[in-house]
């Protein structure tokens, strides 16, 4: 599956690795009815986002807080170069850097080029390794050698911290199974005197292999790499380590945790910081969280950073799983000056907070309450014993997918909303949390971005979206749907995709582009974006396209997210089925009898998952990247979502959820794509279920990438043309032009 771990990173890798497919071994089909054209792909083109970014502007691009409380950021006008904008909140001034440079002294991008620091030092495995800088930017902390190693930033002075790291046994190694880099995974104290990491154990866990394709001898591939079931996992010691002074490694008094987190499926969150993991201000002690191998408990715990003594405070505990790879990376807050805890927790269906006793983990209160999300802790005000936060679904008659800002207090009074409008707001707070910007907008409606104060009242309208040349260009927004799900009961939604000349008396074949959770859902972000992957550009080829979050995405209650739990093939199926035939109903341009969907990566597992299990249903399914039996997929994650793999004779609560074990059932048309070097997913995904189709004697296209990864790289504008002309041929009759240059430059005569 693919994998990120900060929502808006999230989206951005899933829309880059949403690259095509479509067919090989093509049987001889039904007589064209039409034959598609250049000209035919080269208007759907206009709708990647190659051809449409460009055309929006005035949309204020990654706000920041500038040290002496200004607000900084970028802004592309119509023509001409990006600007650099700053903001005093305070007197509402607003400067173009690129007309007043003199008044944007420290403002980054501006001025003298950034000094080009000193090269990085060389790691133990592969290449240079990333360097982790301190809080106060004076230390840098790398791997050489499976050892964690210091550099003092002005002197290039290096410092070993670690001297005991073998390759299978090495400090602050980053692997996963499904990802390994050489970065140093490890938090710093906030005085920079200090850091939290981990001893990686790999010892006994299995390897992975992958044989690259070349001339000559092929190269292998081969790096740790466990999965569900096995006896041995990726463990990790926790310790701390002194960097001033004589250097000095204190273990913490604990047994090894297994290589758990709540928020991912891995222990390295974003900026390759320790997940479930804080240190006290002062650096005296450091707060962490232990998952258990299977997810269903999570142990809070307090160490000692000078003795590594752990005390534990309580466990949260869940019959399916803690946490999940959805949520946000810091959804608590140690507070030693009033020792206390911010603790989140599903417990009554809903990510609530609740405030405990940090010495001796009772619980003082609950925070929040009713329906809906605490989504992310924005600022905690320990003075005035308030909390901000993101929430969703907490508006009624609102898509409950939209974020909206609150404020709090401790005590669970006086729950204010301080982004009133209709829409998903993605907020960044002044660090003295007297101002906040605010960027709205919905999947149709492009941002607007505001200054307000901290009790949500507008100070000044910084930028308004300009989507004029889009629209001029032939650009169309997506339409929102909301439908019934499997139970007849649960509202889900979705975005629906048309052609920009639709003809309503027409009939349209329907493509579902699928990701069913549950670490995401299909729609992703639900604020404006001019290109969602080529949704709109493959409507443009006379379809309707869908996306629909159904049971078991992640966004509502734990309920709605647990829907499939331990039932892995499901994968929302049930749910799509339901709401495509309503939106069916109700629009009747949609020909039901004519359905197709995609999806890569998790969505190539529920493709294939749906040509199986309701082969009566959809009737073309292009599967790329599968991950078809979480048995030959990193242990974690079949773990977290399908529960721990027991045997059952001579089968195990595994193989039922395995694609191969249903291959026998395809009846329509079924493209399988992987890349052969994918060392997130391996191919031997797909090998699988082509071998069970194979004995089973089924017709079905199969392309395999010789050098592709997981996102497929160079090959993306292959893959995406092979599925634009797959879907033609097999949904429409239709014959597509001959290896149309997708991607490519046009040819000005």
């Amino acid at each position: 599956m693919l994998r990120t771990h900060h929502p808006s990173l999230r989206l951005a890798a899933l829309l880059l690795a949403v690259p095509a497919s479509a067919g090989l071994a093509q049987q001889p089909a039904q007589q064209p009815t039409r034959t598609v054209t250049a000209a035919d792909y080269q208007k759907a083109e206009r709708f990647l986002a190659a051809r449409t970014a460009s055309l929006v502007s005035g949309v204020a691009i990654a706000p920041s807080w500038l040290p002496d409380g200004r607000l900084s950021y970028r802004v592309r006008p119509a023509t001409g170069a990006p600007a650099v904008i700053v903001v005093d909140p305070r007197t509402g001034a607003k400067v173009n850097c690129a007309t007043d440079a003199a008044r944007c002294a420290g403002v980054p991008g501006v001025g003298a080029p950034t000094p080009t620091p000193t090269p990085m030092p060389q790691g133990g495995r592969r290449g240079s390794a990333p360097e982790s800088r301190s809080p106060d930017g004076k230390k840098a902390a790398f791997i050489r050698d499976y050892n964690v190693w210091v550099r003092d930033v002005a002197s290039g002075t290096e410092t070993q911290l670690t001297t005991d790291g073998t390759k299978e046994f090495g400090y602050a190694t980053d692997n996963a199974g499904w990802t390994h880099s050489d970065r140093a995974i490890l938090t710093w104290s906030p005085d920079s005197k200090k850091i939290a990491t981990f001893q990686h154990d790999g010892r006994g866990v299995r390897d992975m292999h992958l044989v690259s394709t070349n001339v000559g001898a092929p190269r292998l591939e081969s790096w740790k790499y466990p999965l569900p079931g096995d006896s041995v996992i990726f463990r990790i010691s926790r310790v701390v380590l002194n960097v001033e002074g004589e250097p000095k490694m204190v273990r913490l008094q604990m047994a090894p945790d297994p290589h758990r987190s709540t928020v991912s499926d891995h222990v390295a969150c974003s900026g390759g910081t320790i997940c479930d993991l804080q240190w006290f201000p002062d650096g005296s002690q450091l707060a962490f969280v232990s998952s258990a191998r299977d997810h269903k408990t999570a142990t809070f715990r307090v160490a000692d950073a000078r003795t590594g003594a752990v005390r534990t405070l309580f466990e949260e505990r869940s019959q399916t799983q803690v946490g999940d790879a959805s949520l946000d990376e810091e959804l608590w807050r140690v507070l030693p000056a009033t020792n206390e805890l911010l603790w989140w927790s599903q417990r009554d269906n809903w990510v609530h907070l609740y405030l405990y006793d940090l010495a001796t983990g009772k619980l003082k209160n609950r925070v929040t309450t009713g329906d809906g999300n605490v989504a992310t802790i924005v600022r905690v005000d320990e003075k005035a014993r308030v909390v901000y936060f993101m929430g969703q679904g907490k508006e009624a008659g609102r898509d409950p997918y939209f974020q909206h800002l609150y404020r709090i207090g401790f005590d669970g009074r006086n729950q204010r909303l301080l982004t009133p409008e209709d829409a998903n707001h993605v907020v960044s707070m002044s660090p003295d949390g007297a101002h906040f910007v605010d960027t709205y907008s919905t999947p149709t409606t492009p941002p607007v971005t505001v200054l307000r104060d901290a009790t949500g009242k507008l100070v000044q309208t910084l930028e308004k979206a300009d989507v004029s040349r889009l629209a001029a260009a032939g650009w169309k927004a997506p339409t929102p749907i909301r439908m019934k799900a499997r139970d007849g009961k649960t509202d889900i939604y979705g975005l629906m995709y048309t052609p920009t000349t639709l003809d309503s008396t027409k009939k349209y074949p329907i493509i579902n582009h699928i990701y069913p959770g549950p670490q995401s859902g299909s729609v992703g972000t639900r604020s404006f974006v001019a290109s969602r992957g080529d949704n709109q550009a493959v409507a443009e080829l006379g379809f309707v396209v869908v996306e629909i979050d159904g049971m078991g995405t992640p966004g509502r209650s734990k309920a709605f997210h647990d829907a499939y739990y331990g039932r892995m093939i499901d994968n929302t199926l049930p749910d799509q089925v339901a709401g495509m035939k309503e939106l069916a109903q109700r629009y009747r341009f949609i020909d039901i009898e004519k359905a197709g969907i995609w999806g890569h990566s998790g969505g190539g597992f529920a493709t294939a998952a749906a040509m199986f299990t309701h082969p009566e249903f959809f009737k073309v399914g292009i599967s790329e990247s599968g991950n078809h039996d979480n048995r030959n997929y990193e242990d974690d994650w079949g773990e977290r979502y399908q529960g721990l793999l027991t045997k059952n004779g001579n089968t195990d609560n595994y193989a039922n959820e395995a694609n191969q074990t249903h291959a026998a059932k395809l009846q329509g048309k079924l493209f399988l794509i992987h890349g052969e070097m994918d060392d997130n997913v391996p191919p031997y995904n797909t090998q699988l279920v082509v071998d069970a189709l194979v004995k089973a004697g089924k017709d079905f296209d199969l392309l395999m990438l010789p050098h592709a990864r997981h996102g497929y790289g160079a090959d993306s504008p292959y893959v995406m043309r092979r599925r634009w002309d797959y879907f033609l041929r097999h949904l429409q009759g239709a014959e597509p032009p001959k290896e149309y240059p997708l991607g490519a430059p046009a040819i000005v005569p």
